[in-house]
């Protein structure tokens, strides 16, 4: 029998909140790195794809990112809130002159290792359980499990992570015993319901 996938570690919402918490957006470095991060918990974007991105990938009339050749060398476009089109705009005012949306203060793209460590410092700063199982991904999984949660739509997920195959979106699914619980419950209020009306 195949070992089924471990699922990473996704982050509550108390969680999020005080792990952006820590980032200052009066310091340069600190503020381009809260847009990163928030574009990895708002909008699925592996790391990789938001270290490549370029200005003019963001749309800011629309709040558009087009991410250019993802995994799998495929375009998509996903859309974003407007206070996180809001903080990148401020950014982009104060950023380096470059190519890359989110550059180093050289001006380079910005290494995903870096990256990595960051979001476990700061998960560290920010007392979350378990920070130093923390990653990027945490982030992007945190975003898809909160998005099924919300809207129960897999195929509309698979577009917005970018995923060829929708069986890979499934890890991403969550049924915890709460839920059991509540759908069960509600299962038979209704076959209770319906019982009693036939009587």
């Amino acid at each position: 029998m195949p070992r089924a996938k471990k699922l990473p570690k996704i982050l509550t919402e108390d969680e999020q909140r005080r792990l952006l918490e820590q980032l200052n957006t009066r310091y340069a470095s600190p503020h381009r790195n809260l847009c990163m991060i928030r574009l990895m918990l708002d909008a699925g974007l592996r790391v990789g794809e938001v270290v490549a991105l370029r200005p003019e990938h963001v749309n800011m009339q629309t709040c558009k990112v087009v991410i250019r050749e993802g995994k799998g060398s495929k375009d998509r476009e996903v859309w974003i809130p407007s206070d996180l089109r809001d903080l990148i705009g401020e950014w982009m005012e104060r950023r380096t002159d470059s190519q890359w949306l989110f550059p180093t203060r050289n001006g380079d793209q910005v290494p995903t290792r870096y990256m990595r460590s960051a979001v476990k410092r700061y998960a560290r700063k920010a007392g979350v359980q378990e920070w130093e199982k923390v990653s990027p991904h945490t982030l992007r999984h945190s975003f898809a499990t909160d998005f099924l949660n919300e809207t129960k739509n897999l195929r509309l997920l698979q577009e917005i992570l970018g995923h060829a195959d929708i069986s890979t979106t499934q890890i991403y699914t969550h049924v915890n015993n709460a839920d059991i619980r509540e759908a069960m419950s509600d299962f038979r209020q209704r076959r209770q319901t319906s019982q009693d009306r036939e009587c």
